[in-house]
């Protein structure tokens, strides 16, 4: 394990030697430092928490705040940007008992700065947050996610119309080009980035979802959210519970929603989740932002392909509503055309060569496996021993440090980038993104003993120095690598490699060879 994790902080290193040698705006972190300003107010609207109690009360106003991620000394009037929405559960930290649970997460921080330090605007949003994972009812647990879910995703158009609002009355302070906004979720906030893509009508809610997302009302079934009562699906507009009531905890006449920014629209060009899953892939249609997703196949808070949300009490665990993951999200929207911008582009960096072992060839679908032994279903996350919520931490990420969590980040980043370009129209993607196949014959490859006990030789013609070498088991998890390796000879020891099989990715200035071996 740790040969693996120190392997994998490698690949940060591999895109200098794999893309062109003059450093790229959205490809390298051509910036060094990063202006962050704290507690930008987006906007305000109803949340139905009090400050210092998490148990569900009638609904405040409150503000909605971002704290935005700059690189510093740009002067560039037409970046993309990048709202990034953190995880916890849709309850405030720390009584979710969770390591996260806010916009200055140790790794949102990370995140949001890497990308900062790339080219890109970014902003930390936090969201509105409450619902009732442990009710008895689970008609309750279902209605009260379906409304958090909800208020998540007009706080997300919100924001997006708060900066469109900008450029349009403000003068475009912040520097963007609004035509180029992502929506980036992880965990929680992956429900959100998923959701709010494929939501683009309200009538999905009611007539879409096989009635999992209605209830009964004065003994008539209703949905369990209602546009006059929770607001529209942008948040455009007000939403106030009807003096015949409201299922608890909802009080006649509390106000719900409050418009912000209306005239603008909640238009985005990509969507991101690392975890989570959508409401419903029955909601994805034709012509809806393209998706990458970046999901741990094991993880119990999120199904990869489909399954139940469980609440994970010890001993009684609650079932909450069957939800769909990354798989089928990323699956259908290729199916659809969604992802046409990227979906025929052959991608030979190692991430993308990591992804394509394991993702049953669906573009934009990024699998990723930490140890499922120990339940490490987000290896992503890092945070501080002092954290008050450190124990129930290490209960899915034992081996959690820093140095982990961003090596799995550095990975992260580097498989949305190329696709990003794409999606987004950066750059010249061709010249960084892709890398031409060679065969044996062109590179004089020979490569042998295979298998073998320990060791295996590499050789090729003189004219094709080696310049890089990358082993992947059969997962698709990288276990070791070696750059800066110019040489036509290179020897590859086993180590403390388990016997199996493996691909090797030899990267060459002007192409690759990827080969299956063996270690017996």
């Amino acid at each position: 394990m740790k040969n693996f994790f120190t392997t994998s902080l490698f690949l940060i290193l591999m895109i200098s030697s794999y893309c062109a040698s003059a450093q790229m705006r959205y490809f390298d972190p051509i910036f060094t430092d990063v202006t962050v300003t704290g507690n930008v107010i987006y906007g305000a609207n109803a949340t139905i928490l009090t400050i210092a109690d998490t148990s569900i009360k009638q609904a405040v106003k409150q503000p909605l705040t971002l704290d935005l991620y700059t690189p510093t000394g740009d002067v560039a009037t037409d970046r993309p940007l990048i709202l990034y929405f953190h995880t916890g559960n849709f309850l405030p930290f720390p009584q979710n008992l969770s390591t996260s649970g806010t916009k200055r997460d140790s790794t949102c921080v990370d995140i949001c700065t890497k990308l900062a330090k790339l080219g890109y605007v970014v902003a930390s949003v936090d969201y509105r947050l409450g619902w009732n994972p442990t009710a008895s009812d689970k008609t309750t647990r279902v209605f009260t996610l379906i409304n958090a879910a909800y208020r998540g995703i007009q706080d997300a158009r919100t924001c997006i119309r708060y900066f469109k609002k900008s450029v349009n009355e403000n003068n475009n302070p912040y520097g963007i080009d609004p035509s180029k906004i992502v929506l980036w979720g992880q965990g929680t906030g992956g429900y959100i980035s998923l959701t709010a893509t494929a939501l683009d009508k309200y009538s999905k809610i009611v007539t879409a979802s096989n009635g999992k997302f209605t209830t009964t009302i004065g003994g008539q079934p209703a949905p369990m959210v209602f546009e006059s009562i929770n607001g529209d699906i942008y948040g455009t507009s007000v939403g106030i519970v009807p003096a015949l009531g409201y299922p608890p905890p909802f009080t006649p006449g509390d106000t719900l929603c409050y418009p912000n920014h209306v005239g603008y629209d909640s238009d985005f060009a990509l969507s991101v989740n690392m975890g989570g899953a959508i409401a419903d892939t029955a909601w994805i249609d034709p012509g809806q932002a393209p998706i990458i997703a970046i999901q741990c196949p094991y993880d119990p808070s999120a199904p990869y392909k489909e399954g139940i949300v469980i609440v994970p009490i010890p001993g009684n665990p609650l079932d909450v509503v069957e939800v769909q993951g990354s798989y089928l999200a990323t699956k259908l929207s290729t199916q659809y055309g969604n992802n046409s911008s990227f979906s025929n582009i052959i991608f030979n960096d190692p991430v993308s060569v990591s992804a394509k072992l394991k993702n049953d060839g669906i573009p934009g679908l990024f699998p990723i496996y930490g140890n499922a032994g120990i339940g490490d279903s987000s290896p992503w996350d890092f945070w501080a021993p002092t954290n008050p919520n450190n124990i129930y931490g290490l209960n899915t990420n034992s081996t959690m440090t820093p140095a982990k969590g961003r090596s799995f980040i550095d990975s992260i980043i580097t498989f949305y980038k190329y696709r990003a370009c794409y999606a987004l129209n950066l750059a010249d993607c061709n010249t960084v993104a892709t890398k031409e196949v060679l065969t044996d014959h062109q590179v004089g490859l020979e490569l042998g003993p295979n298998p073998s006990h320990s060791v295996i030789n590499i050789t090729t013609e003189a004219k094709y120095p080696i310049q890089s070498v990358y082993v992947y088991d059969i997962k698709g998890n990288l276990v070791k690598a070696k750059t800066g390796i110019n040489n036509n000879k290179y020897s590859l020891e086993r180590f403390n490699l388990p016997v199996g099989n493996y691909f090797v990715n030899l990267h060459f200035k002007d192409g690759m060879v990827t080969k299956q071996i063996s270690f017996n």
